[in-house]
């Protein structure tokens, strides 16, 4: 266990056996067995996350850089009340759009999870596509303790996402694979590390051996056409059901655009469509191919984990799940 949140652990149990409910020590963390599912966007994590959780008495930890913030619900395509089907899931609406939330941040919030989903001896199941958040957690990968740089963050600052992303590609070719180029605050802080260590550790060098936790990892990649189809089925439900609205919202509660566009993706978008910066039909066009993109991007994140078993459909993940709690 962890000596930073040992204390937290401790009066965490002695509440329990005050309340005269049992409690159950879990096993030391490499014996500890927890699901990873993980895989690009509209690839169905989410779904058969709860499915196995279902079947296997589990709870869902969600590894997403932007499920993680309240109200930022639509627009990240966060998985409903309904689509949780009573199934408990960690780590969503955890932190306010107005900051940024870190990794170290998520990994401390995200074991906390684990350990009380343990002692309750059910199954965690990891489920996610942000792969940083993943490979953080499960001990993939230990990324550095840099602090912030604020002269060298001032500097940045000044310069525009194309420039940010142009120096990463000379500094730390690796990162910037996996980046989202349009991101400046992840640019910058990619920047801040590479200027300080040299290149972001490679968490394809890393195995099993290596890792915190006994994971079993099940991947989804539908096939080309089928997930270009998904991205869009997906954001044009989004759009539907109110994706601007909520944009709207969150700008009237205090998010300002800047923020917005800082958070990535589809609110780097919307703070251009509320703006009057891009038309609509810009909105969408552009919109759906930087999903298409970031999409691929997660694609290579995950390809360079040779322990992950690619799972065609729900039937075979169970049956490599059960085989492994065995």
């Amino acid at each position: 266990m962890k000596p930073e949140w040992r204390n937290w652990y401790t009066r965490a149990t002695q509440n329990r056996v005050s309340q005269g409910m049992r409690v159950r020590v879990p096993p030391p963390a490499h014996m500890q067995k927890i699901i990873a599912v993980v895989g690009p966007t509209a690839s169905g994590k989410s779904a058969l996350g709860t499915y196995l959780a279902q079947k296997l008495n589990g709870e869902i930890i969600s590894a997403d850089s932007r499920q993680v913030y309240k109200g930022l619900d639509i627009g990240t395509g966060k998985v409903t009340k309904k689509e949780m089907a009573g199934i408990p899931h960690h780590l969503l609406s955890v932190a306010s759009p107005k900051k940024q939330f870190t990794v170290d941040g998520f990994v401390k919030q995200a074991e906390k999870a684990l350990y009380v989903i343990l002692q309750k001896a059910r199954i965690a199941i990891v489920v996610g596509g942000t792969g940083l958040y993943v490979d953080m957690l499960l001990g993939r990968m230990a990324y550095p303790n840099v602090p912030p740089n604020l002269k060298l963050r001032e500097q940045l600052e000044q310069q525009t996402t194309k420039q940010l992303f142009a120096q990463l590609k000379k500094l730390d070719p690796r990162r910037a694979a996996n980046i989202e180029p349009n991101h400046k605050r992840r640019l910058i802080r990619a920047i801040e590390i590479a200027k300080a260590i040299g290149q972001s550790p490679d968490t394809r060098t890393t195995s099993t051996t290596n890792n915190k936790y006994n994971t079993l990892w099940l991947g989804l990649n539908p096939e080309y056409k089928k997930l270009k189809q998904n991205i869009r089925m997906r954001l044009f439900a989004r759009i539907r059901t109110g994706m601007v609205a909520e944009a709207k919202r969150l700008h009237k509660q205090g998010l300002s655009y800047k923020r917005m566009a800082e958070l990535g993706l589809e609110y780097r978008y919307l703070s251009l469509l509320l703006q009057n910066k891009i038309t609509k039909q810009e909105f969408e066009t552009q919109l759906e191919r930087s999903i298409w993109q970031y999409a691929k991007r997660q694609m290579r994140w995950f390809k360079g984990n040779k322990d992950i078993r690619w799972v065609s459909g729900k039937s075979q993940a169970l049956r490599l799940s059960k085989q492994f709690l065995s």
